[in-house]
């Protein structure tokens, strides 16, 4: 008995450091990246080919029976692009509307307080899940941790396709011309910049995080030169060099902690220059994307549309989909805490759309940019996150570098209005 049992034993050892070395290998970010990109390449590869024989085939001109229309839509779109610049009034994009100034002045605390409600409580929920345990009954028990951020994406795309797909319905909306695998795009790149986002809080702190964001002028910068050929004047250049000035001091004066969600680390580094590259590519696409005649809830279904699909997907074919479920079912608390953060980013974006229809693009990104440095100084307060001098003098100048674009941006806006030729 003892001698079947030594045979077996190494066997079983080699089985263990079998599992050893896979939960290793997932306990590697780059890993964890990888698997996702195969899982998204198994929905990409094969939609790549249809589309591709569709277009070649001719298949608009021949095509026929119940399929058609949906594939018509998907592959070709139904109308060619159109501006949607030119069927809005400018005013009512960009300019406050007609109406009492209290009147306004309600509005716009409405919106600014949505805005702040939503993104705040989203930021901290989004620290809360990322750096903290679920389930420590016990001092000594140190409880368990939620890993797969992918699955928290999808948490987030599956609500907010939901809100944005019954706008559509209850809302008139401009009749949709784009060809929806277009949407695909984006819809990629923002998943990896939402995954990189929730990755990044694993090795690096929040303040830290909210300033990669506040610098990612920059890469808009390029990525708008290299996609869209944009040309941009001198104090944008100034501004964004400021704006890397004042984070670059931020980092170097950044001090280690007991707690690990404290410290900037390589990898967290990394993978913030990740989140950076892939969300400005994201805005970038959806410019080119408006040259079609369509609204911004419609944009926001069919990214979310692609971004459900492709996580969805991927979760399955990993079998990480249900052990997050099973980690729900574990912990009530975690589930409420993702729940709550899909609602207020979905709510968030609602927002957003609101504002910027209401008080134009200016007006938000002030509300946005003090929502950065209250959200700093809330996560500093709640995680005991430390700033040294050097290090708020550098998030001071971030911020001033941020309000100098607003102000310089709206200076050039109205002095191009004032040259326009008055009507009699």
């Amino acid at each position: 008995m003892s001698k079947t049992a030594s045979r077996q034993l190494p066997s079983e050892v080699l089985i263990a450091e079998d599992s050893s070395l896979l939960n290793s290998w997932h306990d590697v970010w780059f890993f964890r990246f990888l698997v996702n990109m195969l899982g998204y390449a198994t929905i990409i590869i094969p939609g790549y080919f249809l589309i591709s024989y569709f277009k070649r085939s001719n298949y608009l001109d021949r095509g026929s029976g119940l399929c058609y229309p949906l594939i018509k839509t998907c592959v070709f779109g139904g109308e060619d692009k159109s501006s949607l610049l030119d069927d809005v009034p400018v005013s009512s994009r960009n300019e406050p509307d007609s109406g009492s100034s209290v009147k306004q002045a309600l509005k716009l605390m409405f919106c600014a307080a949505g805005l702040q409600a939503s993104y705040l409580t989203w930021g901290v929920l989004q620290e809360r899940v990322m750096t903290r345990s679920y389930g420590a009954v016990a001092p000594d028990h140190d409880g368990e941790k939620f890993k797969d951020s992918q699955f928290l994406v999808f948490m987030n795309r599956i609500l907010a396709l939901t809100v944005s797909g019954l706008w559509c319905m209850l809302f008139k909306q401009p009749r949709h011309g784009a060809p929806m695998y277009k949407y695909s795009f984006a819809s990629l790149s923002n998943i990896l910049s939402s995954w990189c986002q929730y990755e990044a809080l694993k090795f690096i702190s929040f303040p830290t995080q909210v300033l990669a964001k506040a610098s990612k002028v920059i890469p808009v910068m390029l990525m708008g030169k290299l996609i869209s050929r944009k040309s941009y004047e001198y104090w944008e250049y100034f501004t964004a060099v400021l704006i890397s000035v004042g984070v670059s001091m931020f980092l170097l004066s950044s001090t280690t902690s007991k707690h690990p969600s404290t410290v900037t680390t390589f990898s967290g580094v990394v993978i913030l220059v990740g989140y950076i590259v892939f969300d400005s590519f994201t805005s970038n696409w959806q410019d080119n994307l408006f040259k079609y005649k369509m609204s911004s809830v419609q944009m926001m279904f069919g990214v979310n549309l692609f971004s459900c699909l492709f996580t969805v997907g991927s979760l399955l074919e990993q079998g990480a989909f249900f052990e997050s479920l099973a980690f729900m079912t574990r912990h009530s608390e975690f589930t409420f805490h993702a729940v709550l953060l899909s609602v207020c980013s979905a709510c968030g974006q609602l927002f957003i759309f609101y504002t910027i229809s209401q008080f134009g693009a200016a007006v938000f990104t002030i509300i946005m940019t003090l929502r950065q440095a209250f959200a700093i100084l809330l996560s500093c307060f709640l995680y005991g996150h430390s700033v040294t001098v050097v290090g708020g003098f550098g998030v001071a100048v971030v911020f001033v570098a941020l309000f100098l674009r607003v102000y310089a941006r709206s200076r050039m806006k109205s002095g191009r209005q004032s040259s326009l030729p008055q009507k009699v």
